[in-house]
């Protein structure tokens, strides 16, 4: 068992009555970083309210396509091929988080994996909130060096047995967590919750199947992220202003983590007439970010420019009622 290295960590006599009552610590290994990518195996914690374990689980999962950096998660396609497929493990997984936080290192990540595959076989995963451990490490002012989850584990004094594999990474991070919500319950500490809705929307690209082409050797691996979005035909009009609309033309960067998917935020954004842009400039009209203490670049930018900063729900509000371009003479 791990001995807590603080007393800040130790068990609190009093515990927040608002904390929720159990979380499922997550991990998932997958073939790549892009919305297509698919995976390739998972791994459940189950914890009661003060973060104690009460069973685990684990399952590999055949993507149906080329298992992407072998070289990271060591699951090859013969590996994976006689495994179930996501939709033959879904209700368990399903089980798993029922009536939980879902607690992940990068929780977005894991989030955004899990829903577009149970948008893939046309269910919702019951989640409904999520904690990052990055956020919650932040939260209570932990001197780690960066944000890697090694760090954190060497925090608390956890050694980890074989990175980038799902199961004992979801172990590594649940023994971390433990007396992390501990501290964070000593102290009163606000937990960084955020909601997560079901993936709804949802159009599957093609990608390659598992398995050897003809000729030998496997397909390509689209395990780097890779999206074009058309260039956006209205000019821009400038920064956005306090208690105004929104413009079509403006230029919107986003940071951090969000509710919605990443993607089909930035979706309903190009689709309103907005230019999504991947980083930020003095050009930039507006940046949306959950997280404006968090020190990321664009952030920092924001700041040195003086562009305006608003959060998710208020850009979502926003988005509603777009001022169109003016006609083009």
């Amino acid at each position: 068992m791990l001995e807590d290295r603080t007393t800040a960590a130790s068990s609190p006599t009093r515990w927040p009555a608002a904390y929720p009552r159990g979380y499922a610590v997550v991990d998932v290994e997958t073939t790549g970083l892009a919305r297509d990518d698919r995976i390739i195996s998972a791994a459940v914690y189950r914890l009661d309210a003060h973060g104690e374990v009460e069973d685990h689980w684990y399952t590999l999962v055949n993507p149906e396509r080329d298992p992407g950096p072998v070289w990271i998660h060591g699951l090859t396609s013969e590996v994976l091929t006689e495994a179930p497929l996501f939709a033959d493990i879904a209700e368990e997984f399903a089980d798993r988080l029922a009536d939980r936080v879902l607690v992940a290192h990068n929780a977005v990540f894991d989030w955004q994996m899990i829903a577009r595959e149970y948008a893939r076989a046309k269910r919702e995963a019951p989640v409904r909130q999520r904690l990052c451990t990055i956020a919650l490490s932040k939260e209570l002012g932990l001197p780690l060096p960066n944000h890697k989850l090694e760090s954190l584990a060497a925090h608390f004094g956890v050694v980890q047995r074989q990175a980038h594999h799902a199961l004992d990474d979801a172990r590594v991070l649940a023994e971390a967590f433990r007396p992390s919500l501990r501290a964070a319950a000593q102290g009163d500490v606000r937990l960084p919750l955020l909601e997560c809705r079901p993936l709804t929307e949802w159009n599957d690209t093609p990608a390659p199947r598992i398995g050897r082409q003809a000729g030998g050797g496997y397909g390509p691996s689209s395990w780097r992220p890779a999206r074009r979005r058309p260039a956006c035909p209205y000019p821009n009009p400038g920064r956005w202003e306090v208690g105004g609309r929104l413009k079509q033309g403006m230029r919107v960067a986003f940071s951090g983590d969000t509710s919605v998917d990443r993607e089909l935020l930035e979706d309903r954004a190009t689709e309103a007439g907005l230019h999504v842009a991947t980083s930020l400039s003095r050009v930039t009209s507006l940046l949306v970010t959950n997280d404006p203490d968090s020190g990321t670049s664009k952030v920092v930018k924001a700041r040195q420019y003086g562009t305006p900063v608003i959060d998710e729900a208020a850009f979502g509000q926003l988005l509603r009622d777009v001022e169109p371009a003016p006609p083009r003479q």
